[in-house]
């Protein structure tokens, strides 16, 4: 599976994903926490990119590890968490299936349907298993996905995002073969007087609901649910993201 880049991205990531209610996610993923009924204290934070969630968790009061391929998203999260009182995140520069802690976790996040960015299966069974070592017994899993008709009815769209120092136009093409939908950007970031473009292509891979529940047991995960967008409801038909908890046994 290709690595991809966010050099382009890393930047203006956070002017362009205002929208995201990121102290709405927190609440729910401590909702989600206390379903288990178990402690959590220890999070892992996977595919963290520029570490807003990352430290927003570490302010509630968790001690934080977050892992994400990208140099260039770890450094904006690295100075971000400066601002953190108290226990500063830990930052680690790896990718999912690769992923090597120096202990175990109590509960392991991975938001923003950054799981469908892993568009190899079999990368995707590696992470998972990954993540499964390195939880601690008992220990939840919790992650979110676009649902594959979501990621369909996305084909031919294009988007434009707009700040005063940056504007991005994404256009969208869906592979029924492929299963993957492709956002192609242009990035126009400025610097003084001048603009500067940049260009990347991402992929999202369209993952079942049963699927990824075979996947996760596969990996050794047992109490597999599912919920609605920040619900503790079961998804209905037509979500356009889903949101998982898996567990450990003890």
């Amino acid at each position: 599976m290709k690595k991809l880049e966010y050099d382009a991205l890393a930047g203006c990531y956070d002017a362009m994903t205002q929208d995201v209610d990121y102290p709405a996610w927190a609440d729910y993923i401590e909702r989600l926490f206390a379903e288990s009924g178990r402690r959590v204290r220890t999070v892992l934070d996977l595919a963290c990119g520029t570490g807003t969630m990352t430290c927003l968790l570490a302010q509630r009061g968790y001690e934080l590890i977050g892992v994400d391929f990208s140099p260039e998203m770890l450094a904006v999260a690295a100075e971000k968490s400066l601002d953190v009182p108290g226990e500063r995140p830990i930052f680690l520069c790896q990718s999912m299936e690769e992923l090597d802690l120096y202990g175990t976790v109590d509960a392991c996040v991975c938001l923003l349907d950054s799981v469908n960015h892993v568009t190899d299966p079999e990368y995707l069974q590696r992470a998972l298993e990954r993540v499964w070592l390195f939880l601690e017994p008992g220990g939840t899993f919790l992650f979110d996905i676009h649902t594959p008709e979501h990621l369909q009815g996305l084909d031919g769209e294009v988007f434009l995002d707009e700040t005063e120092d940056a504007y991005c136009v994404w256009r969208t093409d869906y592979d029924p073969e492929r299963r993957t939908c492709t956002y192609a950007m242009d990035i126009f970031r400025r610097e003084g007087k001048l603009w500067r473009r940049g260009e990347e292509v991402h992929e999202e891979y369209a993952y079942t609901v049963s699927e990824l529940e075979a996947y996760l047991k596969e990996a050794g995960f047992t109490e597999i649910r599912q919920y609605a967008q920040l619900s503790l409801q079961r998804p209905e038909a037509g979500e356009e993201r889903i949101f998982f908890t898996a567990r450990k046994p003890e």
